[in-house]
Formats: C-alpha cells, structure tokens, sequence
C-alpha cells in the first residue's frame, strides 16, 4: 500500500515556474516508480513525467520536454515536479501515481495508487 499527497498547485502566470510536491508513504513507497498525470476540463487524464524508484530514468511526453523536471529524494519519501516556461495548455490538475513497473509512458490504467491531485492555473 502506498499513500500520496500532492502539494505544490496554485495560480501563475504564463512564463513563470512552479514546483509540485509528492509526499509518498507506505511500505513499498521507496521501491515505487512515481508517475506525474494531468488532466485539464473537458479531457482525458494524460501522462506527464515518470521517475525510476532510485531515480536513475526519466521520462517525459514531448510537450514539457525541457521545461519539466521530475526528481525524487528517497531519503525524505518526495517526488519533485519542477516546472518552467509554463503555458496557459497547462492548466491541470496534476496527480501523482505509484507504479510497480517502469514502463514508459504509462497509461492510467498501469498505476497502482494516486493522490487526490493539485490545481495548477496559468493565466495569460
């Protein structure tokens, strides 16, 4: 079992930064792959970023590719989601996930756990 909870969200404007947090917790939550989802109004939940458990892989979809940065400290049960360059097409609720496979990219479907999700607005 792992629990998870997101922190980090809230209002910025387009050009500016925000970090996310993950707190993981659980027995298992060190071992996990951690999985960065959004999903805006009207659409699908989508893949975002994804972490290795020792934090040796990273992967990301193409449209955050050089403005994102997943990373994770073990050693205080975080994941980091570290975003630059923002855009108004990023306006989410962003989720973290659990995953007991690296299997990029994942679909909904492959997490095992998630968080209850942070709002991130860019305005324009």
């Amino acid at each position: 079992q792992v629990q998870l909870v997101e922190s980090g969200g809230g209002l910025v404007q387009a050009g500016g930064s925000l970090r996310l947090s993950c707190a993981a917790s659980g027995r298992t939550s060190s071992s996990a792959v951690i999985e960065w989802f959004r999903q805006a109004p009207g659409k699908e939940r989508e893949f975002v970023a994804a972490i290795s458990s020792l934090g040796a892989r990273t992967y990301y979809i193409d449209s955050v590719k050089g403005r994102f940065t997943i990373s994770r400290d073990n050693a205080k049960n975080m994941v980091y989601l570290q975003m630059n360059s923002l855009k108004t097409e990023d306006t989410a609720v962003y989720y973290c996930a659990a995953d007991r496979r690296w299997q990029p990219p994942p679909t909904v479907n492959d997490a095992d756990y998630w968080g209850q999700g942070t709002q991130v607005t860019v305005s324009s």
